[in-house]
């Protein structure tokens, strides 16, 4: 019989189920058995924290429909309750038993289920095989733990339909704490994941009771099959948090969802009970309105066939603390990212943009000035300074929050760090002005005959917005060494700047984080003018460090080195000789030409 009669099978009596889910020691139902027509029982939570039981009718196996050698069991859901509110985001999952054996856990859908109920199961079998994954160098012996029983040969097989396809059941992302603009930048930047879905819920233990809280046994208690599980993703003044369902837990760790999150592999996430506050009900796109609850372990694997949990245990996360000082007051937010490559970056993006939201003295025309720095295990402190202006081409939270979460990302996400992130510390001045300097000229004021040795003075005209120019002079002391001839002047921006001393390199190599590092610590300040001085000697960049004026010796030693990623040779080089405060983020960049005579300083 194909899927598509396999659909119109009709409802079965209601029948006697127990007071509660059968515990997971019961045994577990092979696959090799499963036959079309046979009776089960599903429990999940519709409301509180207490299973529920649901009426399921085998419909027969569909091999690899989960890939090749991953089985599924096609089943249709019957009673008030899944009839009402069809296949439910949050239900996967669900615990479903032949009997007291348990058969594998609710996790696939088929289209929109816009009429009838039908369900995917994942078998025990291969979510089992998460469990036995080795904790913290435990065995599945050592964990006292079974092997699971082989699987046979699956029965009543059938080919999906055209058309049909087979989704895993949403996970609902409960984000408490943030501002629709900060959701939708979430749901922009994890779009494709599974993790773009937001449902209504609220914050838990962690905003309660702190972030360095231990898990809870009062809480662990009340977990059996069938429970609201949440993994957090961002956890303390906001929230970010999956939902799904646990299939399988015994003394020591807990299997869920019955697919994966993002397959990430080995994780430490949060894992906290959750009370279920209401099932909305939708034949399209139904889901569970949950408050998250209490810690209770960490998730530690996210996998094919099923997510698995270790009780007790404590998550590794990334604390972040983001102060904003604004004319209205300061503000505090503070909170845990996961560490975790494919997210990270994104859960950094939109703390950063809501804390900058918060604020009642935010507008269109204020900007923002962000320094910070970033705690790395074996290497100091790496500092951040970024700035964003007001403007009209777009929104100055959000661009300051870009900048520096590429730049966070720059270190975290490099291939050669082998240490962790131990925090990320922030703090931002919020300015109720626009805050962009143009160059507009520059000059040199001294006497036409200039020698070796002397000071000169270069007056830069820089135009603050909207306000009239004001002139910056920048006392300029000039090398003894000089010989007579030409000689040019940089007078420029901090970005010009950086890219002179440190010039593009050519190279498929990445840069490693030593260099990185030392980029950071380099960069200059974007509110200051700056007078350098272009002189005829080799320059090196070496490790995102400028050497300058390099004897001819050490150029040479340099030069077979020179396609290597992190050195370069340049024959011009730019030495710092002096700045000046601009007032606000200066671009903009003027070359000067002074002629030194021959002879003797004259100052």
């Amino acid at each position: 019989m194909g899927v598509l009669a396999l659909l119109s099978a009709k409802k079965l009596p209601a029948q006697t189920v127990a007071a509660g889910p059968p515990p997971s020691s019961g045994g577990f139902f092979p696959l090799s058995e499963v036959r079309k027509g046979m009776t089960a029982t599903a429990w999940t939570v519709f409301q509180g924290d207490k299973p529920e039981p649901m009426e399921v009718e085998i419909l027969g196996v569909l091999r690899g429909a989960r890939g090749p050698g991953h089985d599924m069991i096609l089943a249709q859901l019957h009673g008030a309750k899944p009839e009402y509110t069809g296949v439910v985001a949050g239900m996967s999952g669900s615990p479903v038993y032949i009997a007291n054996r348990l058969l594998g856990s609710l996790s696939y859908r088929i289209g929109q289920f816009s009429k009838d109920p039908i369900a995917g199961i994942t078998p025990i079998e291969q979510m089992l095989e998460v469990r036995d994954i080795p904790i913290q160098g435990l065995g599945a012996r050592d964990l006292g733990l079974g092997n699971a029983e082989s699987t046979g040969s699956a029965v009543a097989p059938a080919s999906p339909a055209a058309g049909m396809n087979f989704e895993a059941m949403e996970t609902p992302l409960v984000i408490t704490g943030l501002q629709p603009e900060a959701i939708k930048l979430w749901q922009k930047q994890t779009a494709g994941t599974g993790l773009e879905m937001v449902a209504a819920g609220g914050v838990g233990g962690s905003s309660e009771r702190g972030l360095d809280q231990e898990p809870s046994a009062k809480a662990l208690a009340t977990m059996v099959p069938g429970s609201a599980v949440s993994a957090q993703l961002v956890r303390g003044d906001i929230e970010i948090a999956a939902t799904c369902t646990v299939t399988y837990i015994d003394s020591k760790q807990l299997l869920a969802c019955g697919h994966p999150l993002l397959q990430a592999g080995p994780v430490s996430l949060p894992m906290t009970s959750t009370e279920v506050v209401a099932t909305l009900a939708s034949p399209l796109n139904a889901f569970k309105i949950v408050n998250t609850g209490e810690l209770i372990g960490a998730f530690t694997e996210d996998r094919d066939s099923a997510i698995r949990g270790v009780l007790g245990q404590k998550p590794n996360m990334i604390p972040v603390h983001i102060s904003v000082h604004s004319p209205g007051g300061n503000r505090k937010l503070n909170v845990e990212i996961l560490d975790l490559p494919s997210l990270t970056p994104q859960a950094m993006l939109v703390s950063l943009y809501e804390a900058l939201l918060e604020s009642n003295q935010s507008s269109d025309e204020t900007s923002y000035h962000l320094t910070g720095s970033i705690g790395l295990a074996a290497y100091p402190a790496s500092p951040i300074d970024e700035w964003a202006s007001a403007s009209d081409s777009g929104s100055a939270p959000l661009e300051l929050a870009l900048l520096a979460a590429t730049r966070i990302n720059r270190i975290y996400s490099n291939g050669t760090r082998q240490g962790a992130l131990r925090a990320i510390d922030l703090n931002v001045e919020a300015i109720p002005r626009r805050i962009q300097v143009q160059l507009d000229t520059a000059r040199i004021v001294s006497s036409d005959i200039v020698h070796a040795g002397d000071t000169v003075v270069v007056e830069a005209t820089i135009r603050p917005w909207q306000l009239p120019p004001r002139n910056v002079r920048i006392p300029v002391k000039l090398p003894a060494r000089l010989t007579g001839g030409n000689l040019r002047i940089l007078v420029c921006d901090a970005s010009t700047l950086d890219r002179t001393l440190d010039q593009p390199r050519f190279s498929a190599r990445p840069a490693d984080l030593e260099t990185v590092l030392a980029q950071a610590r380099a960069r200059h300040a974007a509110d200051r003018v700056y007078v350098s001085l272009l002189m005829p000697e080799t320059q090196a960049g070496v490790g995102g460090q400028a050497l300058t004026s390099l004897p001819l010796s050490v150029a040479n030693a340099l030069e077979p080195l020179r396609n290597a990623q992190d050195v370069n040779l340049n024959g011009e080089s730019a030495a710092e000789a002096g700045n000046a405060p601009a007032g606000g983020v200066l671009s903009g960049f003027q070359i000067l030409n002074l002629r030194i005579e021959q002879g003797g300083s004259l100052n």
